[in-house]
C-alpha cells in the first residue's frame, strides 16, 4: 500500500468510523479462537486452549470495530449458538477442513442453526480452516460435503484458510469488512 492509500484510509477513518457484530461457531477444535488471534494479532499458538461457553473480542481493522463472539464448539454449548448469533452482521463458521470425520456432523448442526427464524437473511461466511494439513479437503469438497449449494436464505461466501499459516486470513478480513459496509 502507497503513501497516497495510507493517508486516504487514515482520512477515511477520521470521518467514517463502522462498527460490525459477529459470531464464530463451529465444531470443537475447529480453529475458531485461533483465527480470532490471527486476524486480531496475526499470531498464532500451537497451545490453545478450547474455548468453556464464550469470549468477545474487539478487533479495529481499518475504520472498521469488528466484536467478535468466540463460541464454544462443544456439544453441550451449541444450544446457546442461536443466541449469539441474533442480530450479528454475519455468522462465521470454521470447520476443521482436515478432520473429515466430523464434516457430516459440522454439516448437520450448520443447517440446524440455519433453520431458526430469527437469523433468517444474515449472512454466512464458512471457513475451512487448517489447509496446511495434507489430509485437508478441498474447498470443492468442503462445499459440497457440507451441502452449501442448498443454503437459498441468504449470502453464502466460503474460503479455505489456515491461521497456523496465516493464508487467505487477508481475504477473510476483506470479506468482513466489505460487509461492514452493508451491516443492518
Amino acid at each position: 500500500m502507497g503513501l497516497w492509500d495510507t493517508l486516504l484510509n487514515w482520512l477515511r477513518s477520521l470521518f467514517f468510523k463502522q462498527e460490525m457484530e459477529l459470531s464464530l461457531v463451529g465444531l470443537q477444535n475447529a480453529g475458531k479462537t485461533s483465527l480470532v488471534n490471527a486476524v486480531a494479532t496475526g499470531g498464532y499458538s500451537e497451545d490453545m486452549i478450547p474455548t468453556v461457553g464464550f469470549n468477545m473480542r474487539k478487533v479495529t481493522k481499518g475504520n472498521v470495530t469488528i466484536k467478535l463472539w468466540d463460541l464454544g464448539g462443544q456439544r453441550r454449548f451449541r444450544t446457546m449458538w442461536e443466541r449469539y448469533c441474533r442480530g450479528v452482521s454475519a455468522i462465521l463458521y470454521v470447520v476443521d477442513a482436515a478432520d473429515r470425520d466430523s464434516i457430516p456432523i459440522a454439516k448437520s448442526e450448520l443447517h440446524d442453526l440455519l433453520t431458526k427464524q430469527s437469523l433468517a437473511g444474515i449472512p454466512l461466511l464458512v471457513l475451512g480452516n487448517k489447509i496446511d494439513k495434507s489430509e485437508a479437503v478441498s474447498k470443492q469438497a468442503l462445499v459440497d460435503q457440507l451441502g452449501l449449494e442448498f443454503i437459498k436464505d441468504r449470502e453464502v461466501c466460503c474460503y479455505m484458510i489456515s491461521c497456523k499459516d496465516s493464508v487467505n486470513i487477508d481475504v477473510v478480513i476483506d470479506w468482513l469488512i466489505k460487509h461492514s459496509r452493508t451491516a443492518k
